[in-house]
């Protein structure tokens, strides 16, 4: 009987989620996740908001590591030589 009322009580704070129009879901993490994600959100936010920013977040970190990778990529002299070599200018 403590777990349900446990349970009830955490969903309570959920409650003002009915405000939103949006369709809402109940997920499954431990309380040790559940604590790590508390430490990235500010006063008020709800986990929807922090996991929402911590993913916008994570998307343009990504974004940026790929267009910054230097993996496989040449100087702009070394192409311009190279596009000589293949393609040489008719005189």
């Amino acid at each position: 009987m403590k777990i349900l009322r446990e349970k009830f009580i955490y969903y309570s704070h959920y409650k003002y989620y009915n405000d939103y129009n949006m369709e809402n879901t109940t997920i499954a993490i431990s309380n040790e996740v559940r604590d790590k994600i508390k430490e990235f959100g500010n006063k008020g936010e709800t986990y929807s908001e922090i996991i929402a920013r911590l993913l916008e977040s994570a998307r343009k970190r990504m974004l940026h590591d790929l267009l910054m990778n230097e993996e496989g990529t040449v100087t702009i002299e070394e192409a311009r030589k190279e596009v000589e070599k293949r393609w040489p200018r008719s005189k």
